[in-house]
């Protein structure tokens, strides 16, 4: 029973580093390329483990990434720099 708790835990993890390495954006994968993470993840044993620990960026507690993927873009600093605050007066 033991065995067939740790195959399933193992195939498991593996289907989701999987799903996960096709999901993440060329940009958000570290030290290899993603063709490369692909063939560590489908021969390697520890290849899931490898891509989810040191493969991809690193989530933010919040559920961020640890870059936007666009630069914020400039907005009022205060009210009397808001147009439509302005136009409100």
């Amino acid at each position: 029973m033991g065995k067939f708790v740790l195959i399933v835990i193992g195939l498991a993890l593996f289907v989701y580093a999987l799903f996960d390495l096709v999901a993440t954006p060329r940009e958000r994968v570290r030290y290899l390329p993603k063709p490369l993470w692909f063939v560590v993840v489908l021969v390697v044993g520890i290849g899931p483990l490898l891509w989810l620990l040191i493969g991809r960026e690193r989530a933010l507690p919040g559920g961020g990434r640890t870059r936007p993927p666009h630069p914020p873009s400039p907005g009022p600093l205060g009210p009397d720099d808001d147009p439509d605050y302005l136009r409100g007066l």
